[in-house]
C-alpha cells in the first residue's frame, strides 16, 4: 500500500487526511523502522506492508464506529506496542483523548519519542500490566473506549480491557479470522465484566485479509476482584 493508496482507501471510507496529517504517518514509519532496528517493536517493516498492516488496519476501527471521529472522547489501548491502534487513531482524529498501556520499558521509551516528535497533545503513556493498572481508581471505569490489538484471545482481552470502560463506554474488538470462534468461548467474560456485544463487522482488507470489528457495550460495572493478579487471567481465562 503506497502512501497515495492509503490515502485513497482511507477516501473511500469517507475520512480525509490533511497533508500535515499524512507527514505526521510518514514521521511515525521513519521513527518506527529506526527504531524497530535496536528496539524488538514490529515484524513488519516494509513500507507498503506498515502502512497497510499497521496504519490502515488500525483506522478501520473507526469506520464502523464513527463516535471515534467525533468529540473528545477518551480510549485507551491495552498492550499498546508500538501505538497501534491508539496513534494512527490519534493522527487521524486529534480530539480523541488516548492512555497508551505497555509492559515494556523500551516501548514506552519510543511512545514517548512518538508523542514528542509528532507533537501529539491529550496522550498519556503508562508503563504497567493492565492487571494491576485496572485496579488504579485513576484508570478504572474511566474511559469511553478501550482496545488492544493483537495482545491475546477475547476471553482473556476481556479481563484486560472492561474494567477500564465506563458504563456506556465500549470495548473494541479488533480480530482476525479467529474472531467469531474467539467470541463465543469469550462469552462468560464478557458477561461477568459487564459487557454485552452489540454489533460485529466483517471485512476485508485490501490485500485480502480477513478482518473482525466486534463492538462490545459495558452494560454494567466490573466485579472488583478482576481484574485479577497478573499472569492470572491469561492462564486461567474466566469460562
Amino acid at each position: 500500500m503506497t502512501n497515495e493508496d492509503f490515502m485513497n482507501a482511507l477516501k473511500q471510507a469517507g475520512m480525509t487526511l490533511t497533508d500535515a496529517q499524512l507527514a505526521q504517518f510518514e514521521q511515525y514509519y521513519e521513527l518506527l523502522v529506526t527504531t524497530n532496528a535496536s528496539v524488538n517493536l514490529t515484524a513488519i517493516t516494509e513500507k507498503s506492508e506498515v502502512y497497510l498492516k499497521h496504519f490502515y488496519d488500525s483506522l478501520t476501527v473507526a469506520f464502523y464506529e464513527k463516535s471515534l471521529q467525533d468529540g473528545e472522547h477518551s480510549l485507551i489501548d491495552i498492550g499498546t506496542g508500538a501505538g497501534f491502534p491508539a496513534i494512527p487513531l490519534k493522527i487521524a482524529f486529534p480530539n480523541l483523548k488516548i492512555t497508551l498501556v505497555d509492559a515494556l520499558q523500551k516501548r514506552v521509551k519510543f511512545l514517548q519519542t512518538v508523542v514528542d516528535e509528532l507533537k501529539l497533545s491529550d496522550v498519556t503513556i503508562v508503563h504497567g500490566r493492565a492487571e494491576d493498572i485496572g485496579q488504579n481508581p485513576t484508570f478504572r471505569e474511566q474511559f469511553d473506549y478501550a482496545t488492544a490489538r493483537a495482545v491475546a484471545r477475547t476471553s482473556v482481552l476481556a479481563e484486560y480491557t472492561l474494567p477500564f470502560v465506563n458504563i456506556g463506554g465500549e470495548f473494541l474488538v479488533m480480530k482476525g479470522a479467529a474472531a467469531q470462534q474467539e467470541l463465543a468461548d469469550g462469552q462468560k467474560a464478557l458477561q461477568t465484566l459487564g459487557g454485552k456485544l452489540r454489533d460485529e463487522y466483517a471485512f476485508e482488507l485490501p490485500n485480502g485479509d480477513s478482518r473482525f470489528i466486534q463492538i462490545v457495550d459495558k452494560v454494567t460495572k466490573t466485579p472488583k476482584k478482576y481484574p485479577r493478579q497478573a499472569g492470572i487471567p491469561s492462564k486461567k481465562p474466566i469460562a
